[in-house]
């Protein structure tokens, strides 16, 4: 995982930002971001503070203009100039226009530009007032492309923000994505985000290293810290050695959701799989996921109870469930077993219900709510810092592991964000394979939080290798579960 600072790491990260090679590298890495995307007949305006920020916009421009690129630079006046600013500033060629904004009329961008904010970048500790709005407001106020140099000026990397914030369409960051670019609070200013990790990303933890005691840290999911996790199979393992798992899903009418649970479940790697289906399911599940085998309800349209669970290893429940009084009380049965559990759906909207369950969830079990489940079960929330404060506090009081569905899901404790999936996987279904992830991961002796970790990296992946091949707006639940074969595979 690549950790992602927290407000006294920023700090750290400003000072040693002073240091002349990793500044280039900085302007190096964005400047051969921005050739890749523009065309060099695209003039391109920079915005500057005279700060460390600033710095890295005045190293921008010269590179650029070392491209061919028509490069004009604006800097906000003040009598505060880091070094960085300062030999960057003595380093500008002489033919690039430079003109200084001592009030919001000296700031007159014209169109058709592509403007760069390198304003404030992650120093930035109050909301942005004086002239830095006014100029700020006329940059929003532009047709112009908008890119942002490590993060949009005026939003605030490790809490909350308000007043006026650049609202880019794209942002590059460095070394490490800060944390207020994983919230969807976040992606009207951040737009479409992109790290640079400047070859420092091996010596991350090193880099931070001396704060680890004292410093909550937030971790960015990569192919890495995955490849890190995964099990290796024996060559004399068989079926039992995986794990048994049980699925209860399904209701009538939504037998589907039982379906693509299931079959991620086994793609996932679980040995043995039996999925509890109530009557009206049986000749449905049996078709449709031939390795798995079926346990049927004394019900004909949802579940209320099953038989023979000190059988399984693990149990994974809420996929188009239902929410019957019977199945409330066959729930709670299932919480008291004390084994290893994957909850969602229709099982999470049972427990919102009924809070007191909350304290019965085994320990090592992973809810899988999306934004709307979440806030039924642990309350609204003003902005996503405060919803990650929520989150942390529901996996510390169910002792289990709590995944935020969404853009970057984020997995509590531990606050880790996901790299992984894509707007398509916005569709019915999703969720349950999700859930038949985990089950197979949980299966075969991997703990909640390494499931997690690895579960919702290869579900996205997935998403990502199908939307590859059939386009977004095309993809559909039963996708991403042909392709989570490949996606262990990578």
């Amino acid at each position: 995982m690549i950790e992602i600072p927290a407000a006294k790491d920023l700090l750290f990260w400003e000072s040693y930002q002073n240091g002349d090679d990793l500044m280039e590298r900085a302007c190096n890495a964005f400047a051969n971001w921005f050739s890749s995307k523009f065309e060099t007949q695209r003039k391109v305006g920079i915005v500057c503070g005279t700060g460390n920020n600033g710095g890295d916009g005045l190293g921008i421009a010269r590179i650029l203009k070392s491209k061919n690129f028509d490069v004009i630079v604006w800097i906000i006046e003040s009598d505060k100039q880091s070094d960085g600013f300062k030999k960057n500033r003595e380093r500008l060629p002489k033919d690039i226009p430079v003109i200084a904004i001592s009030n919001a009329a000296s700031f007159e961008p014209t169109y058709p530009m592509i403007l760069i904010d390198a304003i404030f970048g992650t120093g930035l500790t109050r909301p942005v007032e004086g002239i830095y709005a006014e100029v700020i407001t006329k940059f929003n106020a532009t047709k112009a492309i908008k890119v942002a140099v490590d993060i949009p000026s005026g939003l605030l990397a490790d809490k909350a923000s308000s007043g006026i914030i650049i609202k880019a369409d794209y942002t590059v960051t460095f070394i490490l994505p800060k944390l207020a670019l994983m919230f969807p609070d976040s992606a009207e200013y951040v737009g479409e985000w992109h790290l640079e990790d400047l070859g420092l990303d091996a010596n991350i933890s090193g880099f931070f290293g001396d704060m680890r005691q004292t410093i909550a840290y937030h971790e960015y999911i990569d192919d890495r810290s995955v490849r890190a996790m995964l099990h290796h199979r024996k060559k004399f393992s068989h079926k039992g050695d995986y794990g048994r798992a049980l699925l209860i899903a399904g209701s009538y009418g939504k037998m589907g959701a039982a379906i693509l649970a299931a079959r991620a479940t086994l793609r996932s790697g679980a040995g043995l799989l039996t999925v509890h289906v109530p009557k009206c399911g049986y000749e449905i599940i049996q078709t449709s996921v031939p390795e798995a085998m079926a346990s049927i309800d004394e019900q004909q349209d949802h579940f209320s109870n099953v038989a023979g669970l000190e059988k399984y290893d693990v149990i994974g429940i809420g996929p188009g469930l239902g929410m019957a009084a019977s199945t409330t009380a066959g729930l709670k049965k299932i919480l008291d077993l004390g084994k290893p559990m994957v909850i969602d759906a229709d099982a999470l909207n049972i427990l919102s219900g009924n809070p007191d369950l909350l304290d019965r969830i085994p320990a090592g079990s992973i809810l899988t709510p999306h934004p709307g489940e979440f806030e039924r079960l642990a309350g609204k929330s003003a902005n996503g810092f405060a919803r990650l404060h929520l989150q942390s506090n529901l996996a510390t009081r169910t002792k289990s592991v709590v995944i935020l569905k969404g853009a970057c899901t984020s997995i509590c404790p531990g606050g880790y964000f996901n790299s992984t999936g894509n707007p398509g996987m916005a569709t019915g279904g999703s969720g349950d394979v999700l859930t038949g992830v985990l089950l197979g991961l949980l299966s075969q002796g991997y703990t909640a939080r390494e499931a997690a970790i690895i579960g919702v990296y290869i579900h996205g992946l997935a998403g990502d290798l199908a939307a590859a091949n059939v386009g977004q707006t095309s993809l559909v639940a039963g996708d991403i579960v042909e392709f989570l074969g490949q996606s262990f595979g990578r």
